[in-house]
């Protein structure tokens, strides 16, 4: 069981195999060559024609002429075009995103709590996980970090759910459907896709970062990589992975080189580390930046376009890849148990290198921040939801230390499986419960001290809700709590036995060493 809202992801360096708690996790070295195309073979018929070689202009009407019919045998193909609906773009996804929603108290001083991450409930010592959540896969945080001392570049792996088939991993370009071999249907060159990246693409950056890591046999290990961000205001704040500008053990980089896409390079700093995910904030000093157009992630559908930009293998800056939205509210688990939650899955190629980019959508504002890849299995990427990052942000422009609310509890998100299997009267919410170490032994379900230990809450209550918000599968608690600042007072809503309770709370700060 996880202490979801408590457990961000950690720095890449360390490479991570083998199955773990109840998400799979895996990890790449190196990109393989992507797969041969299978071309259909060229028809005899119309092969060496003129009509072959240039398709006739598709039209709406047509006189009638004395013209004789063509023979079929040699009619031209017919390039048909087709153009993506514009997407919903909110009235606020605009430069005033930093408006709302309005924050209601400075933070204040982290509490000096120690928390280790955890497996979910019903997980046995030792971390294997439980029977019902079979089958592993590899995902990779999307960075690339290299020890002077190693041989080859690390990348940090995690454990996501769910079985992942082998495939060769390639980009992703604009697909071609035919109809007997034909008809080819392409994609109009003033498509999302181009407007979206010309859009964004001056705001992301390539970061370079140098840092030493412990080594576990004494001394210290020099180590450099290469990430992305992605500017949010043009003062010169950026926002990127945590990973991305810390080293394998956890520790700030010692420096950082920020270049932008018109190769201009600028001394950068680390602001802040989020300690809730798997983000952090870098400051450069420089003029006439472009901020990329900051959206939501609150009504993403699944199918809908995404397009990411970023610099894979730490080498192409500013790729762009698209595809769709395939999920939300993904979540991957390192083997430590920390986890990265409520990720937005895509099938756009995101590769090592393009942790810290920018995932958007159909009209070019960011949804998401890239973080994580499937390394197994073509096509199974993550990102952050924008809406997690965004009181990062709001706190950054404001000059605040970067904080975020705390409970003070362990649980696990309730479905119908844990339902099942835990006895429960829900099938959603929040179970408050004991976590299982992989290594042996037990965390306390309520952290003594803490917000929900002083306002009463216990080892087995359900979290239904927080104020108005809904505790479910769309909703989870980490999520919800997002909105809210360190040091508001909520009402929590809780299921105790045959009772419905209401527990008054102030949130706390959550602690940096989580």
């Amino acid at each position: 069981m996880t202490d979801q809202h408590d457990h961000p992801g950690n720095g890449a360096g360390n490479q991570i195999s083998g199955s773990g708690p109840a998400d799979p996790g895996a990890h790449m070295d190196a990109v393989p060559p992507p797969a041969p195309m299978d071309l259909p073979a060229a028809d005899p018929a119309v092969a060496g024609t003129p009509e072959a070689a240039a398709p006739a202009a598709a039209t709406d009407d047509i006189p009638a002429t004395d013209t004789p019919a063509a023979d079929p045998e040699t009619a031209a193909t017919v390039a048909t075009s087709y153009s993506p609906p514009v997407e919903h773009r909110p009235d606020w996804a605009t430069p005033g995103w930093n408006d709302r929603p309005a924050w209601g108290s400075t933070p204040t001083t982290n509490e000096p709590v120690a928390v280790v991450a955890t497996t979910p409930v019903g997980a046995p010592v030792g971390g294997t996980a439980p029977a019902r959540r079979a089958g592993t896969g590899s995902i990779v945080v999307a960075s690339l970090l290299s020890a002077v001392l190693a041989s080859g570049g690390t990348v940090l792996a995690l454990k996501g759910s769910g079985a992942l088939d082998p495939a060769a991993p390639g980009g992703t370009g604009n697909p071609i459907t035919t109809a007997g071999s034909r008809q080819p249907v392409t994609i109009d060159e003033s498509s999302a896709v181009i407007d979206a990246a010309a859009k964004a693409g001056p705001a992301v950056v390539r970061i370079f970062v140098e840092g030493t890591a412990t080594d576990p046999q004494g001394g210290t290990i020099p180590e450099s990589g290469v990430g992305s961000g992605v500017i949010f205001d043009v003062d010169g704040w950026i926002l990127t992975n945590k990973h991305v500008v810390t080293a394998s053990d956890g520790t700030i980089a010692d420096s950082l080189t920020v270049e932008l896409k018109d190769g201009r390079q600028f001394e950068g700093s680390v602001y802040g580390i989020d300690t809730l995910t798997d983000l952090a904030i870098v400051k450069i000093e420089a003029d006439e930046l472009t901020a990329a157009s900051i959206g939501s992630s609150a009504d993403l559908e699944v199918g809908q376009l995404a397009i990411a930009i970023g610099s894979p293998l730490g080498t192409y800056s500013n790729t762009v890849t698209s595809g769709i939205i395939s999920a939300t509210g993904r979540s991957v688990t390192v083997q430590n148990g920390d986890r990265l939650n409520n990720l937005i899955q895509t099938d756009a190629a995101i590769n090592p290198g393009n942790s810290g980019g920018p995932l958007l959508d159909a009209v070019g504002d960011v949804i998401g921040i890239n973080t994580a890849v499937a390394t197994d299995s073509n096509g199974i990427g993550f990102a952050i939801p924008v809406d997690i990052a965004r009181p990062i942000m709001q706190q950054a422009l404001a000059g605040q230390e970067l904080s975020r609310p705390y409970i003070g509890v362990r649980y696990v998100a309730i479905d119908r499986q844990v339902q099942e299997d835990e006895n429960l009267p829900v099938a959603e919410g929040a179970l408050v419960s004991p976590s299982q170490l992989a290594g042996g032994g037990t965390l306390e379900a309520v952290i003594g001290g803490g917000p929900a230990d002083l306002a009463g809450i216990r080892e087995g209550d359900i979290i239904t809700r927080i104020d108005d918000q809904v505790i479910d599968a769309e909703h989870p608690l980490d999520l919800a709590l997002a909105s809210f600042a360190p040091g508001q007072t909520v009402d929590l809503e809780i299921i105790r036995g045959a009772q419905t309770l209401t527990i008054t709370l102030t949130l706390g700060t959550r602690p940096s060493d989580l």
